[in-house]
C-alpha cells in the first residue's frame, strides 16, 4: 500500500467513526483541539496529521490509533446478526407502540 493509499484509509476511518457518533467536524475538531480546515484536509486526504494529533483524534473517537489505519472492508458475521437482530427488534418494538395507540385510540372513541 502507498502513501496514498494509506492517507486514504485514514481519511476514511476518520470520517466513518465522526460520522458514526453523528458528529459534524467543527464537533471533531472542538473534541480533539485543532481546526476545522485542518481536520477537513485530514478527511479528504490531503494532509498528514502528526503523531499527536493523530492520538488527539482517537482519544476523542475512544478508539486506538491503530484503528485509523485498519482497512475495513465489510462487517463481520458477528456485526451482521447484531445488526439484523437490532433491526428486528425496533420493528417489533415500534409495531407494539402503534398497536398501543391504535388501541387507545378506539377505547376513546367507543368511550364517547
Amino acid at each position: 500500500m502507498n502513501g496514498a493509499e494509506i492517507r486514504g484509509v485514514l481519511a476514511k476511518n476518520i470520517k466513518s467513526c465522526r460520522e458514526h457518533r453523528l458528529w459534524s467536524q467543527a464537533d471533531l475538531a472542538a473534541y480533539s483541539s485543532i481546526s476545522i480546515p485542518f481536520l477537513s484536509e485530514i478527511e479528504r486526504g490531503n494532509k498528514w496529521p502528526f503523531p499527536d494529533t493523530l492520538g488527539k483524534i482517537a482519544q476523542a473517537l475512544n478508539i486506538q490509533v491503530k484503528e485509523l489505519f485498519q482497512e475495513k472492508t465489510s462487517l463481520t458475521d458477528k456485526e451482521r446478526d447484531f445488526a439484523t437482530t437490532l433491526v428486528k427488534e425496533m420493528f417489533i418494538a415500534q409495531k407494539a407502540a402503534a398497536e398501543n395507540v391504535i388501541r387507545q385510540h378506539l377505547g376513546e372513541i367507543h368511550d364517547e
